[in-house]
């Protein structure tokens, strides 16, 4: 570790040299939380720490001369965010380097040393990245190549072992992706056709003592994928395979495989995406003794509608990566006046569906079924409102037993602009059920006077159990590259999603404080 840091600092220091000039960027982000007592949350799943400041903080520089850049990122937690995962880990405030590089890359070739981010297919075999609303940081360190020959191939190769929250794993990860452009081999210019692979291996030794049945060392993964676009049809389909590995569902190693497939079509103002996936023992971690959703090699993602509103994000899917199958379909139409483009009709329908595999829960039952549709009206220049409706139903169970929930939301979304800088936009919700904590009403109104002001004020009330609300306000200021955007209110305990994974985080009441800029 010294050593590749004393590499990265003399390499990087190279360019301060030289006679020509490159340049220097940076992003700073800063997320606070000052927690406040709160009797009127429940106490079982609300926090209550006795450090009532939380604050995750990122420092990214990098600096670019020609084909060569090199970077740093600076992390500090004093102390973690409640949530967070990289908080159960070590100490409670700590300063670390998060990612460290340097690279060179031309036209056809690429070569990074240092904290490697990198995706082969659609990450089903493999992908590692940074998402900070997650707390998600499993970039490789060690090195990574790639290089393309014509636009015919394109091979790609890592090396190194996986960050772990606040350090690094016990395992060695090593992988290479190799992409055939079929289409331009044979000279095929009107549509694209290209056959793809990988083949991934994790390997973490086993302890001296080793008497666990379900402890393996080496594990192997190997995907193969085609891609095919032809006049508004495009298609993609991928199938992976996996060695045996541990499984909380198994009682020994098993073997597991994952299968992806979609299609889309699009002409003029319609767009149709269907997919399918299905998962067999497909949760692979970086670590044996790991945990939280920072442990993780793959990306399974929810194959679900990923929404942004209240009452409609209150219970997201949660993929079963051991065994699920299932898909969703995407079916869009847009309607333009001839006589005014400003006026405008845009539908959306969207269904999603899954279920267990039979040899995690004894048969195949229902864990998930969202079906909704929206529609966005363009007024005019001024006024626009959009309607949604999703009926969700969902197994508490995780498939185990047949009870499933049923939700029915209505969701009413309105923005009018008075002139070009200053507008208002305000939600209604409503969530209608027999189940679990009944019914639910929210509410929202934002004023934005643009380019610098923001100002928000929401409420999510369940008037069906608990008779609690869920407020918050906000105010937001930005000026030129750094924005600023102060918070308070009371949250409920759920899971916070982002690109369709999710983490858990107890309910607070706080004030939030976020800086983010950029240089």
């Amino acid at each position: 570790m010294r050593q590749l840091i004393f590499t990265l600092l003399c390499v990087t220091s190279l360019p301060l040299f030289s006679q020509e000039k490159g340049y220097l960027t940076g992003s700073l982000e800063s997320n606070s939380i000052y927690y406040v007592k709160d009797n009127g949350l429940n106490k079982e799943n609300s926090v209550d720490p006795d450090d009532r400041f939380g604050s995750n903080n990122y420092l990214k520089l990098d600096y670019t001369l020609g084909k060569f850049s090199a970077g740093i990122q600076l992390e500090g937690y004093l102390p973690t965010l409640q949530g967070y995962d990289i908080g159960l880990y070590g100490s409670g405030k700590k300063a670390i380097l998060g990612i460290k590089y340097a690279s060179w890359q031309d036209e056809n070739f690429a070569f990074r040393v240092g904290d490697i981010f990198e995706q082969f297919g659609s990450g089903l075999v493999f992908r590692s990245y940074e998402d900070r609303t997650l707390g998600i940081n499993n970039s490789i360190e060690g090195v990574n190549a790639s290089y393309n020959f014509k636009n015919y191939v394109s091979v790609k190769g890592l090396y190194g072992r996986p960050r772990l929250y606040d350090s690094y794993a016990d395992s060695w990860i090593r992988g290479a992706d190799l992409s055939l452009s079929v289409s331009d081999i044979i000279g095929w210019n009107s549509g694209l056709l290209n056959l793809e692979g990988s083949v991934v291996n994790r390997y973490e030794a086993l302890p001296e003592d080793a008497s666990n049945a379900l402890i393996v060392d080496n594990l192997n993964l190997y995907s193969a994928r085609l891609n095919f676009d032809y006049k508004g049809i495009n298609m993609a389909a991928e199938y992976v395979g996996k060695g045996k590995d541990a499984s909380f569902n198994a009682s020994k190693p098993v073997q597991g495989h994952g299968f992806l497939a979609e299609i889309g079509y699009n002409y003029k103002a319609l767009s149709v995406l269907g997919t399918y996936r299905e998962l067999n023992y497909m949760n692979t971690t970086l670590a044996r003794n790991g945990r939280g959703v920072g442990n993780v090699m793959n990306y399974l993602p929810a194959l679900t509608r990923q929404y942004t509103y209240m009452l409609a994000n209150l219970n997201p899917y949660q993929v079963q990566g051991d065994g699920e199958r299932g898909g969703q379909l995407d079916i869009y139409y847009s309607i333009r006046s001839k006589e005014d483009r400003s006026k405008y009709w845009n539908l959306h329908f969207n269904g999603s569906m899954f279920y267990s595999n039979k040899n995690i829960t004894g048969k195949s039952r229902l864990l998930w079924r969202d079906i909704n549709a929206d529609v966005e009206r363009q007024w005019n220049r001024k006024f626009k409102t959009s309607l949604l409706v999703s009926v969700q139903e969902w197994n508490p169970s995780l498939g185990f037993d047949d009870e499933t929930y049923l939700s029915n939301i209505f969701v009413l979304d309105g923005l009018y602009k008075f002139d070009r800088k200053k507008s208002i936009r305000a939600e209604l919700q409503y969530l209608y059920s027999q189940d679990y904590e009944k019914d639910w009403v929210a509410a929202l109104v934002e004023f934005s006077f643009a380019p610098k002001w923001s100002f928000s004020v929401s409420d999510m009330y369940n008037l069906g159990t608990t008779d609690t609300h869920y407020y918050s306000g906000s105010v937001s200021y930005t000026r030129k590259n750094t924005r600023l955007q102060l918070s308070y209110g009371r949250n409920r305990a759920g899971y916070v999603c982002s690109g369709g994974v999710c983490r858990y985080t107890p309910a607070y009441t706080g004030a939030n404080l976020t800086v983010t800029s950029s240089f």
